[in-house]
């Protein structure tokens, strides 16, 4: 049986409310309601999809990563869009640093065997968003102001049982 699994940076519990309230908005008035299912986050490594018996080896992988490094802000700054007419996305767009290029980079040499582009977003409206609401509510949110940070601690590694559910995590930390 395969399960997919994903690798993330995941705000704080009042970010990820924060967040909830746009996509809530986006739901109520745009017509996006997936995006409700999954919580506000930041991809490292994009889902993929393994049998069951390997997930020893996944864990192994990911407990690899070399995470020594010091915990680092984020600044998140406004939004961001994907406008691909077949699947348009509205993201909240985190500010790119050398600390999480890096720890995308100490990602990837344990997870290499998927071609990925790291393009940091953070997902407020995706998946039933149409063409016509996303023009609509990029109209609102392009200039829509919101701005915090908060502090990269820890990565995690999500499996999807049916909505996703942390398995492990590591810890940023200096020896």
């Amino acid at each position: 049986m395969k399960k997919l699994y994903f690798i993330a940076i995941y705000p704080p519990t009042e970010i990820i409310e924060e967040v909830r309230i746009f996509k809530k908005d986006l739901a109520i008035y745009y017509d996006n309601s997936k995006a409700l299912k999954n919580e506000a986050h930041i991809t490292l490594f994009p889902p993929f999809s393994r049998e069951i018996e390997w997930e020893d080896d996944i864990f192994t992988a990911f407990q690899k990563i070399d995470t020594h490094m010091n915990p680092f802000k984020i600044e998140l700054n406004g939004f961001g869009s994907f406008a691909n007419p077949k699947n348009p996305v509205i993201y909240i767009h985190p500010e790119i640093s050398s600390e999480l290029q890096d720890l995308y980079q100490r990602v990837k040499q344990q997870f290499s065997f998927a071609p990925y582009s790291f393009n940091p977003h953070m997902t407020v409206g995706y998946r039933d968003l149409t063409w016509e609401n996303y023009l609509r509510a990029w109209e609102k949110y392009q200039h829509f102001p919101y701005k915090t940070n908060f502090l990269v601690d820890k990565i995690l590694l999500l499996r999807h049982d049916g909505n996703w559910v942390p398995i492990a995590e590591k810890r940023l930390e200096t020896n």
